[in-house]
Parts: structure tokens; C-alpha cells; sequence
């Protein structure tokens, strides 16, 4: 079993704990997603899994990019109970888990819209980026409503959500890329040690951050100064890099 697998799995009963200690009222809270309750991003996270087990289960988002597809199956699913929302989830991220693993041994490109196109083995580690935010960052306090102890932030979880993060970064802004004069590099401590680098050429720009920390600003969901980055080199090119963003 691949750590994606695991790190999915692991998330996955962590956050099944924690939703039966909700209380309705839990449900309706802003989470760290702007326009989304705690319900929403619950009921996204379902609705990512059904993308991989049986989309048909969703509307139809008529080529729309995938940050709005997004709000239209939530937007869809909004009369379902806090109730439902768990059973949905429970019982479709089991199946999607199935799904995943058989993914990893197949040798074929999957296009996902204007999210890019990789490899299946590759897509796993996209749903262990998924829950790596969604639990820690958006529905756990301090950026998050939901008091509740979060899952670890460790090389379990970490390397898989790094793994996303190094193969989506540049497809999802090879705009921003192309801006750069030379590349960056961003050497990440703490749960996933990796030195990253992006763009062509001479090194330009380094960046020093821990591993949560860059899936924190790397997802727009913190900003350099609060989360402890140390940058150094040519000041466009950094700029640049902040503006980097994955989902």
C-alpha cells in the first residue's frame, strides 16, 4: 500500500471522529473557505471521491473550470442533512479509496480540466493534498470554526501532499512560471525534507520553509511572515513565488 493510500485513510478516520462531536450548529459555520460552512467543505470532499468512483452522481459542470464545478455540486447537495453528509462521505471515500489503489498500477494520462493532466499514479496523492487542507486548514481551528485535536502533520501525511504539490505547480501556473528570470528554489523542513525547484536556469531566488507551512501558503491559506518563510535572492522573482498557487 502506497503512503498516499495510507495518508488518505489515515485523514479519513481522523476526520470521521470528529464529526460525530458536532453539534448542528457546528454545521452551518464559515470554514476557511470563503463562501463555504464547515457542511460545504464536508460535502466537497465527498463529492471529490465520486469524481473518482462515479461522476455521473454529479451535475453536469458543462466545462466549467474546477474551482467552479465545485461550487455547483455543493450547491447541489445543500439540502442534504449534516447526516447524510457523513453517511455520503463514509461510504463513497471507502469505495474511492478501492479506486485509488487500483490507479496507482495503471499506466495511462488523466486530464482533469484546468487542474492538469497526470499520470493515474500520480492522482492519489491529489485527494491526500485534498484532506490535508480541507481537515487541518479549513475546517480545524485556528483558520478553521471546529475546535478538535488535528490529525498529525507528518512525513505520513506530508510527503504524499508534497508529491501533488511538485507535480501540479507547474501546470496549474505556468503563467506565473513564465515570469520568472532564472528559478526558485524552496527547500522544505519538518514531516517532508525536499529541495523543489521551479523555472529554467540559474537559481534567482531560495526559499526556506517548513512543510506544513508551504502547503499553508502554497494553497493561498497563509502568508510568509506568519508562517515563519525565509526568502532570499532577486525581490521579482519572490514576489512571484508568493503568488504560486495549487489546488
Amino acid at each position: 500500500m502506497s503512503s498516499a493510500i495510507r495518508a488518505i485513510e489515515a485523514d479519513r478516520a481522523a476526520l470521521l471522529a470528529i464529526l460525530p462531536l458536532l453539534e448542528e450548529s457546528d454545521w452551518a459555520q464559515a470554514s476557511g473557505c470563503p463562501g463555504w460552512s464547515v457542511r460545504d467543505v464536508v460535502s466537497h470532499m465527498a463529492c471529490s471521491f465520486w469524481l473518482a468512483v462515479d461522476p455521473s452522481q454529479l451535475p453536469d459542470p458543462g466545462g466549467l473550470p474546477a474551482e467552479r464545478a465545485a461550487d455547483l455540486y455543493v450547491e447541489a447537495r445543500r439540502g442534504m442533512t449534516s447526516r447524510e453528509i457523513v453517511d455520503d462521505y463514509e461510504a463513497v471515500s471507502l469505495k474511492g479509496l478501492e479506486v485509488l489503489a487500483a490507479a496507482e498500477s495503471q499506466d495511462f494520462e488523466v486530464p482533469l480540466g484546468d487542474v492538469g493532466t497526470y499520470p493515474a499514479s500520480v492522482i492519489p496523492t491529489a485527494f491526500a493534498f485534498e484532506q490535508y487542507v480541507h481537515i487541518r486548514h479549513d475546517l480545524l481551528q485556528p483558520r478553521g470554526p471546529l475546535r478538535a485535536e488535528p490529525p498529525a502533520s507528518d512525513e505520513l501525511r506530508l510527503e504524499p501532499t508534497v508529491d501533488w504539490i511538485e507535480a501540479a505547480l507547474p501546470q496549474q501556473n505556468a503563467a506565473l512560471l513564465g515570469r520568472i528570470d532564472g528559478a526558485v528554489e524552496i527547500r522544505l523542513t519538518g514531516g517532508c525534507t525536499r529541495t523543489l525547484r521551479f523555472g529554467d536556469g540559474d537559481v534567482t531566488a531560495d526559499i526556506t520553509s517548513g512543510a506544513d507551512a508551504f502547503v499553508r501558503w502554497v494553497s493561498q491559506r497563509g502568508k510568509w511572515e506568519a508562517l515563519g518563510v525565509q526568502a532570499r535572492g532577486d525581490r521579482a522573482t519572490l514576489e512571484i513565488a508568493r503568488q504560486l498557487s495549487v489546488f
